[in-house]
């Protein structure tokens, strides 16, 4: 597993009462809260919390609000306030909305890290995830490569309050602007995570703009739908061979390796969830017990290719 972990540590402040001695390892009982449970992106993260919880004797439970919906996140966390869980990773939709229920959760002496979006103005006491602004620069490297030829782009993303989001966006400008490219306006459009969105936004862009060179989503979301995804690919195929219009984008599920491998996308760089979810359980734990553990701790980051793809299919 590889982690890049930062130098500053979080020490766990135990604010409820200490387990006696003897207690059962399996009654620690976490929970992880994604943006919005109708996100695939999310599942690996839940399958890698319960995997590594099975392994440590604890109780992972996934929880969240079907779409991304902030007011709803904060209430399914101020609910397991209620219930006495022993920690909470929140993988954040707006980083303002979560601060007042995280501070009621850690005045209840429950654990709380953030996985995946950070809020890190908050009193979580650790962030597992990606270093997104350094996604949102692979993203536009590999653009660079797919599409030497600078031209107007776009770019779709996903909640307008999610701080990750906005960094990714941030590193893809950072990276095409001074390489001659142009912003498009309206760029970048907000999907919350809706995939239908998502594509009918890449529709909708292209529409409106006909010379535009290149869409970047810096979240999977509009792969996510295949078939109305195909239905864009197919309306714009001409464009697409001839390497006049490309996409890249951001994480490596299942239906995005198979777009890969169509010839639908020119790249991706992926996120790795599934680690996160086990990392997230290990620092929970371990905070729980006391343990110093990293405020930072990043994922890394997969650039797959067509020329590559083939490591990152599953059989």
């Amino acid at each position: 597993m590889r982690y890049i972990l930062m130098a500053t540590l979080a020490v766990a402040c135990l604010a409820g009462p200490a387990r006696a001695p003897g207690h059962a390892a399996d009654a620690y009982r976490f929970a992880i809260v994604p943006k919005a449970m109708n996100n695939p992106y999310f599942d690996l993260a839940r399958d890698g919390c319960e995997a590594e919880a099975k392994k440590r004797g604890v109780t992972c439970t996934y929880t969240g609000p079907v779409e991304q919906e902030p007011a709803a996140q904060v209430q399914i966390i101020q609910d397991l306030i209620s219930q006495h869980v022993d920690g909470i990773a929140i993988s954040v939709a707006d980083a303002a909305s979560v601060k007042r229920v995280i501070h009621q959760a850690r005045q209840a002496g429950i654990v709380v890290i953030t996985f995946d979006a950070d809020s890190p103005d908050s009193e979580r006491q650790a962030y597992v995830g990606t270093d997104n602004a350094a996604l949102g620069r692979a993203l536009g490297q590999m653009l660079l490569k797919a599409h030497p030829k600078p031209g107007p782009f776009a770019i779709v993303s996903g909640g307008p309050a999610a701080a990750n989001l906005a960094q990714r966006v941030d590193g893809v400008r950072a990276v095409l602007k001074p390489a001659g490219w142009t912003e498009i306006g309206g760029s970048p459009t907000f999907c919350n995570d809706d995939s239908a969105l998502g594509v009918q936004q890449m529709t909708d862009l292209m529409t409106a703009n006909p010379s535009l060179a290149a869409i970047v989503p810096v979240g999977g979301w509009p792969l996510f739908t295949q078939g109305a995804f195909t239905g864009f690919v197919n309306a714009h195929k001409g464009a697409i061979t001839s390497g006049a219009f490309s996409i890249v984008s951001a994480d490596t599920l299942p239906v995005e390796l198979q777009a890969l491998q169509a010839g639908q996308v020119s790249g991706l760089v992926g996120q790795r969830p599934f680690e996160m979810g086990e990392k997230a359980i290990d620092i929970m734990l371990a905070l729980k017990k006391g343990q110093a553990q990293p405020v930072t701790t990043y994922a890394g980051l997969d650039e797959v290719t067509k020329e590559n793809v083939g490591r990152f299919v599953k059989p």
